[in-house]
């Protein structure tokens, strides 16, 4: 892998986030030239920003398109339009500015978000489009899956070559830990964290705890989309995950154990679990060389050690 990245142009929208801080590094580290575009400078739901963003950067080997409005539970209930809309654009924007200026390859990172709310589990990526999404992520899940559709078509009308990485839940050190739009683990953490600092007596988790999440540790993920960058050329998607289900009763526990939290915890029924069950068939990546490696426990204690040392 490192020969194959050896002054590779490299474009990474979406660069400055918890996966783009970590596969940038991981980029140069393997001698490529990566460029992550300033959001605040280039906004890709602007086509004359995404345009700009290509005068800037031309030449471009490989571009990987992270940028994304993304949000737990909690912001997707209160984001719905913004999420569908904002997603959707940047997709549409950034494919097809890439494709007009001649990117050789185009990696798009969707979300497991897309696959139906029921289906079989472990997910099968010949399963994405059986079903609707579940509601609370819906517009988030579909606006990511469009993009699918948009990288299959852009391949058989002008043979550009896209490809499209369904990661699962991901989260390690530099992970969002913004109350406002954190995903279930740097949530957890940054709660057991403050009760333990604060002596509360309980914490409150969201949902009944029967909810199964597949949780893919974030340098296993970066070195599984790089792996697939290099190799993987065909229009259908790629799952990347654990390849296990834990339940969140399980995470949690988990969680409480590694802080040392003593209290109680209280879970709210009254919050929504989000979609039943989530595990991932990880064949295809598997069968080109990939595999997880990080346990879920360590982990966990990982990016715990991390957000106290620059968090707290």
């Amino acid at each position: 892998m490192s020969n194959f990245w050896q002054s590779k142009r490299i474009l990474v929208t979406g660069g400055a986030g918890f996966l783009g801080t970590h596969l940038c590094a991981r980029l140069i580290e393997f001698g490529a030239e990566a460029y992550a575009p300033p959001s605040g400078q280039f906004d890709m739901r602007n086509r004359f920003d995404v345009i700009g963003m290509f005068q800037e950067f031309d030449n471009v080997d490989i571009l990987f398109n992270l940028a994304a409005n993304v949000g737990g539970i909690g912001y997707n209930q209160q984001h719905p339009y913004s999420l569908y809309y904002d997603n959707a654009l940047i997709s549409l924007n950034v494919i097809d500015e890439a494709r007009i200026v001649g990117v050789k390859k185009f990696v798009q990172i969707g979300t497991v978000c897309a696959y139906p709310k029921f289906t079989t589990v472990p997910f099968d990526e010949k399963t994405l489009w059986d079903g609707y999404p579940e509601e609370t992520n819906a517009p988030y899940g579909l606006a990511k899956r469009n993009s699918l559709a948009q990288l299959q078509a852009a391949r058989m009308e002008h043979s550009f070559n896209g490809i499209y990485i369904l990661p699962t839940n991901l989260y390690g050190p530099g992970d969002n830990f913004n109350p406002e739009q954190s995903h279930v683990i740097p949530a957890l953490i940054r709660r057991f964290v403050q009760a333990t600092n604060e002596n509360w007596p309980s914490v409150s988790v969201w949902g009944t705890g029967t909810a199964t999440r597949d949780f893919l540790f974030i340098k296993d993920a970066v070195c599984g989309i790089m792996l697939l960058a290099e190799k993987y050329n065909r229009p259908e998607p790629v799952n990347l995950g654990c390849g296990r289900e834990y339940t969140i009763t399980a995470l949690v526990g988990l969680i409480q154990e590694l802080v040392g939290y003593k209290g109680m915890l209280e879970w709210d029924i009254s919050r929504p679990d989000g979609q039943p069950r989530r595990g991932l068939r990880i064949w295809t990546a598997k069968n080109l060389g990939w595999q997880p490696e990080t346990a879920l426990k360590d982990g966990l204690r990982e990016t715990i050690e991390w957000y106290k040392a620059n968090l707290i």
